[in-house]
């Protein structure tokens, strides 16, 4: 394993798109997952879904052909907890083309963006989710309304200066960069529209009500 220190300093100030932070999102009875990945200078996220399972012989080649979608300058590395799910994270590495590193040992914030948006992820897969039986395009609409810059700002920074930097910011650089990795599955994502569309409208409620207040 190569540690989080290794990584190049340009990743830690978020100014250079490329570097991205990965995690598993575990479903029904421990028995399902989807791997999660956050871009650290815009917040893109991307959803995987390992086929079969979550073992390292699962994820490996999941995650190398979702990163293999991206342009090779969007590759530069993919920080990961020490889940034992990451025993072929070599194969990652060399079959996607990114440097993969690893955080301390009991030090979540080290992938704190990748840890938020897990936690906005539960308003669409409750504990007990059987990932099993959501699809690939299902879980991209999911991660296209997480990444809509607006709404992304909105949710994300309460100050309204803020969220007005937010949008310039991810006009400049999350839209290129979340359309050319989420625009690939022109199906089945009319069956998610519907809940994803009420999560959005319960969302923009409360923060009407919180602006009001």
């Amino acid at each position: 394993m190569v540690n989080i220190a290794q990584r190049h300093p340009e990743a830690d100030d978020r100014t250079v798109p490329g570097h991205w932070e990965g995690d598993l999102l575990i479903g029904k009875r421990n028995a399902t997952a989807i791997g999660t990945l956050v871009e650290r200078a815009s917040g893109c996220a991307m959803l995987v879904p390992p086929p079969d399972g979550y073992k390292p012989e699962h994820v490996a080649p999941a995650l190398t052909r979702k990163v293999q979608t991206l342009p090779e300058a969007l590759r530069r590395s993919l920080t990961w907890d020490r889940g034992p799910e990451m025993r072929d994270w070599r194969r990652v590495h060399i079959d996607a083309g990114i440097e993969v590193f690893f955080c301390d040992p009991h030090a979540p914030w080290q992938r704190g963006s990748n840890e938020n948006t897990n936690g906005l992820l539960r308003q669409y897969f409750p504990k007990g989710t059987d990932f099993g039986a959501i699809g690939e395009a299902q879980l991209d609409a999911v991660a296209d309304e997480l990444n809509d810059p607006p709404q992304a700002a909105r949710f994300r920074q309460p100050d309204r200066a803020a969220r007005r930097a937010a949008v310039a910011m991810t006009a400049r650089i999350r839209r290129p960069l979340c359309e050319a990795t989420h625009r690939q599955a022109g199906q089945g994502i009319a069956g998610l529209a519907q809940p994803a569309s009420a999560i959005r409208r319960e969302r923009e409620r409360r923060g009407a009500r919180s602006r009001a207040a």
